[in-house]
């Protein structure tokens, strides 16, 4: 058997000591004795904060997700906020999803912040993370905490921050956040509740959340044609039955059928392998109810109800899953178009998006004679565009991980009032004699089709972190020249800043924040970046690939003619 490691021996064995409870103490005892890989997971580093904040498996030790790593965060964040704000009367928003120990967690973090005396406003339910940062703004906290693993295995759990302005924790706060949680030590987390300062909330804010999704997600769609799009939604065991059906009724959509064996919220996930939109997979039975109420569009959320898959028919009348990209280029360019209508356009609109999405969308944006603007990828770097650039008219932005955003009420992806605009859409296309899906075939012919493609390679634990880091390692050392036959003509790298122009042999300076990303370019367009999740154990690479379509009903031929050329590059470089 298994021996266990003297440091980590060391550092299970600080936790065996009267600040932690009995239950911790002999969990860890028992893994001490009977699990010594499973102690060196556990404890063979602090669970860190990546580009959704922190998030893990749930269990005992300094790597897991547990009540003293969250009491940690929270007392470092209470003596953060007492620093940044000092003589405010400080308030924060907590909101928790459906996983198991949510609730529990979410309580616990009231209770340390409640004893550093900052005025908590906790829901009184589980609520999606769009309502909380929503809430932040409306109930004018400083902060706001909402405890979800996003659509992680049900073993997981997380922890999100959000600061004043509705957006997650970005620098300087971030990195100040961090060097005070490394500080600390457990015994100066204080756990001693102070009931008074907490405060349950729930139908103030949910009527006020409702209606403002309605107010910028609604754009003049008839009663008829509302009365004439049949809706499939799925919250896949989630938060989102809080507030997306709701929205819905609020809007005015009456035929609108719930997947019922999904509907009650379950951090278990019953019925799909991964609660995860972006897999066909896990909207199956969404999917099959649409061909039973002969749906025009299906929409699913994931756990916490901030990202959404949408699936809409072909032109063959088959239902199929949109990707992230096709989602947001579809509502981007509805937005920029009812701006336009009603003359809210201007050279100060922009869209945002992220420098893993697709290169179509700048296209898109420009042709409208707005600006576009990217970040790295997470919706806490759009918010941030958008809280600097306060003379600017935020139009919509997203990613290709099925997140999007409309207009700047709420500063995270928002799966609420992107619900509604997909129904928008799919009604008024409907009642001009097209479809959703025609309209994003009419797209690429006026600016490119546009395939894109990810493919993420699991690493878990401690071999695979560092299996991940010698990744990126090779591919700076020993970088692609050629892709598919394609000379590369520029690679940029975000952990240097430096963009390397092949054939100018120029390089010049990335002006955004630094993050461990590589993109590769080719002559004619071919995209690759490979990047870390921040929040998972994978490396993910993202394709982009494109040609010209002269007519939709080239579509099919051109489209697989990409897909051929996406799975070339993916045999020769290897990746699957």
């Amino acid at each position: 058997m298994a021996q266990n490691k003297p440091e980590i021996l060391a550092k299970a064995k600080a936790w065996l000591t009267d600040i932690f409870d009995e239950d911790t103490q002999k969990e860890i005892n028992n893994l001490i004795e009977n699990d010594p890989k499973e102690l060196e997971e556990s404890f063979y580093k602090n669970a860190a904060f990546g580009t959704g904040g922190m998030r893990g498996i749930m269990g005992v030790g300094t790597n897991r997700i547990n009540k003293y790593t969250l009491g940690k965060n929270t007392q470092g964040l209470s003596n953060l906020l007492k620093t940044e704000f000092k003589g405010e009367k400080l308030k924060v928003a907590i909101a928790y999803d459906c996983r198991n120990n949510s609730k529990e967690l979410a309580q616990m973090v009231a209770e340390v912040f409640s004893a550093n005396e900052i005025e908590v406003y906790l829901f009184s339910e589980l609520r999606p993370t769009p309502e909380l940062s929503f809430a932040v703004k409306f109930l004018d906290c400083h902060a706001g905490i909402v405890l979800t693993a996003s659509h992680n295995p049900p073993e997981y759990n997380g922890y999100k921050v959000y600061w004043q302005d509705g957006g997650q924790l970005v620098p300087p706060q971030d990195t100040k956040l961090v060097d005070i949680i490394n500080k600390l030590e457990y015994n100066e987390v204080n756990f001693k509740a102070k009931p008074e300062f907490i405060h349950k909330i729930d139908s103030e804010v949910d009527k006020a959340f409702q209606e403002a999704s309605v107010e910028n997600g609604s754009f003049n769609t008839s009663s008829s044609a509302k009365n004439n799009l049949k809706i499939v939604f799925t919250s896949l065991h989630g938060t989102a039955c809080k507030t997306n059906p709701q929205i819905l009724e609020k809007a005015g959509y009456k035929n609108v059928f719930l997947v019922e064996e999904q509907k009650e919220p379950n951090g278990n996930f019953p019925t799909v392998k991964s609660p995860n939109p972006e897999e066909p997979e896990a909207l199956k039975m969404a999917l099959d109810l649409a061909e039973e109420k002969n749906a025009d569009i299906v929409i699913g959320t994931d756990p916490d109800g901030d990202r959404l898959g949408v699936a809409v028919r072909d032109l063959n009348g088959k239902m199929i899953l949109l990707n992230g990209n096709q989602t947001m280029l579809m509502m981007t360019w509805f937005l920029l178009e009812k701006h336009k209508e009603q003359n809210k356009l201007s050279k100060n609109s922009f869209v945002a998006s992220t420098i893993v999405s697709t290169p179509m969308l700048k296209n898109i944006t420009e042709s409208y004679g707005a600006q576009y603007h990217e970040v790295l990828t997470g919706f806490k770097w759009i918010a941030k565009l958008i809280k600097d650039n306060p003379g600017l008219d935020f139009v919509g932005g997203g990613e290709e991980s099925f997140g999007y955003m409309v207009g700047d009420f709420v500063r995270d992806k928002d799966a609420a009032t992107a619900t509604l605009l997909a129904c928008e859409i799919a009604a008024q296309m409907k009642a001009k004699g097209s479809s959703f899906y025609e309209q994003l075939l009419q797209l690429y012919t006026e600016h490119g089709l546009y395939r894109e493609e990810l493919t993420s390679l699991v690493k878990k634990g401690i071999e695979g972190e560092a299996e991940i880091k010698q990744m990126l390692v090779d591919l700076r050392e020993n970088p692609w020249k050629e892709i598919d036959a394609e000379k590369v003509v520029l690679i940029e790298d975000y952990h240097t800043s430096k963009a390397n122009n092949l054939q100018e042999r120029i390089e010049e300076e990335i002006n955004i924040p630094k993050s461990n990303v590589l993109i590769y370019y080719t002559e004619n367009g071919t995209k690759i970046a490979a990047r870390p999740s921040g929040t998972e154990p994978k490396i993910k690479f993202y394709f982009s690939v494109n040609s010209q379509l002269d007519k939709v009903e080239d579509f099919n031929t051109e489209n697989a003619k990409l897909a051929d050329k996406i799975q070339r590059i993916k045999n020769e470089l290897q990746l699957g």
